[in-house]
C-alpha cells in the first residue's frame, strides 16, 4: 500500500498577528497552515477517526464498493465548519484505498493551465483534494465540470485567429472538495459530486477520546478531570483541542508538575482568554458590540467586523458557526441578532419588548 503524498501548496487564509496568545488563539488554530507537529496527530484509518458517525459509515459503504469493482472513487464533497476532520478524512480515504492524495486550495488554482497541471501528473484512481472548493474561479469551474464527468480537459490555446482547442485526457481520479460555505457553490458544481455530506461540531464526550488519544501519542500526562476540562473549552472542534493540548502541556511543564490536571488546564486556558463555554475574548466583542452599541441587533456582519476589527470572512467561518450553533446569535435575513444567552454571556440581561431588544 502507498503511502498518502502530502502537496499543501498554500494556507487559504493568513494567519493574524499576536497568533499564538489570546484572542487570537482560536483565529489561528483555525486559519493557519497545518504544521507538522499537528499532522502528525491525525488519524489515518477510520478505525482511529472518532466521531462523525453517519458520514464515516457513508464514506466506508463508498470505499469498500470501490474496492470491489476495481476502480476509483467517486467524487465526494464535504462540507462545514473548519477544523472539524474534513481534511482528515481525504487522507484517510488514500490510505484506505492505498492512493496518493494531492492537496491544494480553490484560489490556488486561478485559471484552467493550472488545473491542467494537477491533473496530468496524478495517476489512476489517485485523490484529489481542493480545500475552500467555493472559491476557484468560475472560469475554471467550467473546465472542472468535464474532468470529473468525462475525465478530459479542453485546454483553448492561443488567441484570436490562432486560438485553437486542445483535449487533454486525463486518469480517472476521485476530486474530494471541502467547503466551509457550501451555500456558495454553483448547483452544477454540486450536482457531479456523488456523496455530499456535512460534518457537525463534536460532542464532549467524543472530544474527551481525542483529547486523550493525543496526549498518549505526546507522551503528556493527563487525569480525567484535566481531559473534560479541555474537551468543553473545545468548541466541538478537534483541532481546537489539539492545539489546547499543546499549550497544556508547555503551561503544565512551566508552571505545574508536568501533568495536566483539572486545575492546571483550566489556569492554562484562562490565560488564553477562552472561558468555560469555549468563548474567546473576540466571541464576546461581538457580543458585546451587539448588545451595546446596537442593542442585540438586527445588525449586519460587515459592520460587527468593523467594530470589532477583524475580517468579516474570519468572523463568518470560524466564529460566527460556532456562536450560532450555540444560541448566542441569530441570523436573519436583516442581519445579526443577539439572544437571551448572548446577553448572559456577557453579563448584562435582555428586556423584551414587543419585537426589540434592550438592555436592563
Amino acid at each position: 500500500m502507498s503511502q498518502s503524498k502530502i502537496e499543501n501548496q498554500k494556507s487559504k487564509i493568513a494567519a493574524p498577528s499576536g497568533a499564538a496568545k489570546g484572542t487570537g488563539f482560536l483565529t489561528t488554530a483555525l486559519t493557519a497552515p497545518v504544521s507538522p507537529a499537528e499532522a502528525a496527530l491525525r488519524p489515518l484509518s477510520f478505525a482511529d477517526f472518532a466521531g462523525q458517525p453517519k458520514t464515516v459509515e457513508r464514506l466506508q459503504v463508498m470505499v469498500g464498493a470501490a474496492r470491489r469493482r476495481g476502480e476509483a472513487l467517486n467524487h465526494i464533497l464535504l462540507s462545514g465548519p473548519p477544523g472539524l476532520g474534513k481534511t482528515t478524512l481525504a487522507f484517510i480515504l488514500g490510505h484506505e484505498l492505498g492512493r496518493n492524495v494531492r492537496v491544494t486550495s480553490g484560489p490556488v488554482i486561478e485559471k484552467a493551465g493550472d488545473l491542467a497541471g494537477l491533473l496530468t501528473n496524478m495517476e489512476e484512481g489517485d485523490i484529489l483534494f481542493i480545500d475552500e472548493i467555493h472559491r476557484i474561479p468560475k472560469t475554471v469551474e467550467e473546465y472542472l465540470y468535464s474532468a470529473m464527468e468525462d475525465f478530459r480537459l479542453d485546454i483553448m490555446i492561443d488567441q484570436g485567429p490562432n486560438a485553437r482547442s486542445v483535449r487533454l485526457t486525463i486518469p480517472r481520479f476521485t476530486l474530494i472538495g471541502a467547503t466551509t460555505r457550501s451555500g456558495l457553490l454553483t448547483a452544477p458544481l454540486r450536482s457531479r459530486f456523488t456523496l455530499n455530506t456535512r460534518l457537525d461540531y463534536y460532542d464532549r464526550a467524543t472530544l474527551d477520546g481525542i483529547v486523550r488519544r493525543s496526549c498518549g501519542l505526546l507522551k503528556v500526562e493527563l487525569d480525567a478531570g484535566g481531559a473534560q476540562e479541555i474537551a468543553k473549552r473545545a468548541r466541538g472542534t478537534p483541532r481546537i483541542a489539539n492545539n489546547l493540548v499543546n499549550f497544556c502541556r508547555d503551561y503544565a511543564s512551566e508552571k505545574a508538575s508536568g501533568v495536566i490536571t483539572q486545575a492546571t488546564a483550566a489556569a492554562a486556558l484562562e490565560l488564553l482568554e477562552i472561558d468555560a463555554a469555549g468563548l474567546d475574548e473576540l466571541d464576546k466583542r461581538v457580543l458585546r458590540v451587539m448588545a451595546e452599541h446596537y442593542a442585540g441587533g438586527t445588525v449586519g456582519l460587515g459592520t460587527i467586523a468593523i467594530a470589532v476589527g477583524e475580517e468579516a470572512d474570519t468572523l463568518e467561518e470560524v466564529h460566527e458557526p460556532f456562536l450560532i450553533q450555540e444560541g448566542y446569535l441569530q441570523r436573519t435575513s436583516q442581519g445579526r441578532i443577539l439572544t437571551a444567552k448572548g446577553y448572559h454571556a456577557i453579563g448584562l440581561k435582555a428586556a423584551i419588548s414587543g419585537d426589540q431588544q434592550s438592555l436592563l
